[in-house]
């Protein structure tokens, strides 16, 4: 039995993995997911959420457990995990990225999103500099984020869907080989993603080298799509 924390992406929240969960418990797992500060039901004003207090929360939960951790991380915040193990690199068994970010020491989020001109989202993101916050238009979810998922998962986004901290993209990361470095790393490469392409996938997972890469023929979003083959891929990253 392993314990899996899973991490939600921009704009999005714990909900994310309401169909995989119950699926990682059925094989007898423990799977916990997060809402990060400002997101979901953790109602931090949005203009005070930095990475470190993302961090921080994360951290805690991985506190908590008696045991080791697997750390699932999606989309944008891949680069939570990535701090988690710098400062629980003793707590953590194994870090997941799926289509995630996954940026090396010194780099932010935002200079390799810059890089990934073929995705479909940036001409949708509104911003709100009073809030140092932005927000992703509804026009686009299904296409950048949902193409292959049931239409009920879009009406939900547009109900759920809320702001993201801009700060969080923006802050460097700081790793180290012998904290970050100590911890397996595996990335999950979704293979039609419109919003994380597989140009700047494969770029991040050939710069930071993955213990094992998988492919899943899928948009952004396997955990609505695909969540039964997303499952058997964690049952098989947890066995290696």
């Amino acid at each position: 039995m392993k314990t899996f924390i899973l991490v939600h992406g921009s704009w999005h929240s714990a909900w994310n993995w309401h169909k995989l969960i119950p699926m990682l418990e059925a094989q007898g797992h423990k799977a916990i997911a997060i809402d990060l500060p400002g997101m979901g039901r953790d109602k931090t004003p949005i203009q005070e959420v930095t990475l470190t207090m993302s961090v921080d929360k994360l951290c805690k939960l991985i506190d908590e457990a008696e045991e080791k951790v697997i750390l699932v991380g999606h989309s944008k915040n891949g680069i939570v995990i990535s701090h988690a193990a710098e400062n629980r690199p003793h707590k953590i068994e194994k870090l997941v990225y799926l289509a995630a970010y996954l940026i090396p020491n010194g780099k932010t989020q935002a200079e390799y999103s810059a890089q990934d001109i073929h995705g479909v989202l940036k001409p949708y993101v509104t911003r709100y500099p009073e809030t140092g916050s932005h927000t992703l238009q509804a026009e686009i979810y299904k296409e950048g984020l949902y193409h292959d998922c049931e239409d009920y998962i879009t009406e939900l986004a547009k109900l759920l869907l809320s702001h993201e901290s801009v700060a969080t993209g923006i802050t460097p990361m700081v790793l180290s080989d012998e904290h970050f470095g100590s911890v397996p790393r595996y990335y999950i490469e979704c293979t039609e993603d419109r919003a994380v392409t597989p140009f700047i996938q494969q770029k991040m997972y050939t710069e930071t080298v993955c213990k094992k890469v998988y492919r899943m023929a899928s948009s952004h979003s396997p955990f609505f799509s695909k969540p039964e083959e997303l499952c058997n891929i964690l049952e098989e990253i947890a066995a290696d």
